[in-house]
């Protein structure tokens, strides 16, 4: 079973990890992992501005050290800023030093204080050392665009029925995702303004 929304109890159990932002109840809180990426990027930045609303980039710092133009569109457009890692590395799978020298490397090229862990999983040593230095942001609500078992169409269905102010919503600015994208985050978008939601950065 696919779960949009995250369970309650997961996000009780990873306490010090943020879930959700408290707001004026007119609020959400996109989310874009593992660009920029100049085939992705600058057409979710275009709709983005068409629409008026913000979002939180989480880069990889490999993406961002070859693609610096699109990154620096990002912050320039008014949008918040993550580390993803420097290569998108699953931190339960690999050594803590170097899940954490990646993390280092990549804030050489991604000034922020905001970590999100690709696969949204890392070990508990690698969680403690990190919130020290970073707020994790995880997420309320996953949109699967990037599992083609899942139909676009019942993640547009799921998210006008579900997403709520104050939730966390992630989609991926990368090539995987692209073309699904391209489906669900327009009619997102259009019921997020029906319901007369905006959407802010991270902060």
């Amino acid at each position: 079973m696919k779960f949009f929304r995250v369970p309650g109890y997961i996000s009780m159990f990873f306490r010090h990890r943020v879930w959700r932002v408290a707001n004026d109840n007119k609020t959400v809180y996109l989310t874009f992992d593992d660009g920029p990426v100049p085939e992705a990027t600058p057409w979710i930045l275009e709709l983005l501005k068409e629409k008026g609303m913000k979002a939180t980039f989480f880069c990889v710092g490999d993406n961002v050290r070859k693609h610096p133009e699109i990154f620096k569109q990002i912050l320039s457009e008014g949008h918040a800023v993550g580390n993803h890692t420097m290569r998108h590395e699953k931190g339960i799978v690999t050594e803590e030093s170097s899940y954490l020298d990646s993390v280092d490397e990549a804030s050489k090229y991604i000034e922020s204080s905001l970590f999100r862990p690709p696969y949204g999983r890392m070990t508990g040593k690698q969680s403690r050392v990190l919130r020290k230095k970073f707020r994790i942001i995880m997420w309320t609500w996953l949109s699967y665009d990037y599992d083609q078992n899942v139909p676009t169409q019942r993640i547009i269905h799921k998210a006008e029925k579900e997403i709520r102010s104050g939730d966390i919503v992630v989609f991926h600015d990368n090539m995987k995702s692209f073309d699904r994208l391209k489906e669900i985050l327009p009619e997102v978008l259009n019921d997020l303004e029906k319901k007369g939601l905006n959407a802010q950065p991270i902060s």
